[in-house]
């Protein structure tokens, strides 16, 4: 009689890098993840859910791994990466219709639940839930772009102030009474 713990081999999933890297259809992600300097990142202790956009994804939003050299362009590679990461391991089971979570970059991720089916801003889960030692995966459709930051205008210190109304066609306020030595 054979002991059962012995009789099936135990199988070892690894990092979130290196389950990404061993599926053909993440090869853009993978270089990408590389390229932002993320790797040692996503092999940390995690837990981490990632969102993974497929290699057809990135081809969709048009994204060539070559446009991004400068500092500025990988620093915006590595924001576009990390809004696809949740600090933390989020399962299929515990998303809900309406469900809020905070990427790792600061953004909100939001997701919809309806007819069985879940997307996560937009994109369309494709398949849920593949095991890393450090996290899950969760292969998605499409690209998440995270939102422009608004950078509000430095005004000035002036004395009295003009703008602009949204039509482009008005100044406000639309009269204006200065002094010598006052600033506009």
């Amino acid at each position: 009689m054979s002991d059962s713990s012995t009789d099936h081999a135990t199988e070892t999933v690894g990092d979130i890098v290196a389950v990404a890297s061993a599926n053909e259809s993440f090869s853009t992600l993978v270089a990408a993840v590389s390229a932002a300097g993320l790797v040692e990142t996503l092999q940390g202790d995690g837990p981490f859910t990632v969102f993974a956009p497929t290699d057809a994804a990135f081809a969709a939003e048009g994204i060539n791994l070559d446009d991004f050299s400068t500092d500025a362009e990988i620093a915006a590679l590595a924001d576009i990466l990390l809004f696809h990461v949740v600090s933390g391991q989020v399962n299929a089971a515990d998303v809900t219709d309406g469900l809020v979570a905070a990427a790792v970059n600061g953004d909100n991720l939001t997701f919809t639940v309806s007819n069985g089916a879940v997307t996560v801003n937009g994109a369309s889960v494709l398949l849920a839930d593949v095991p890393a030692s450090n996290g899950v995966i969760h292969v998605i459709d499409a690209v998440l772009m995270p939102p422009t930051d608004v950078v509000e205008p430095v005004l000035p210190d002036c004395d009295v102030t003009v703008t602009i109304a949204p039509s482009g066609l008005k100044f406000s306020p639309s009269e204006v009474t200065v002094t010598v030595g006052e600033t506009v």
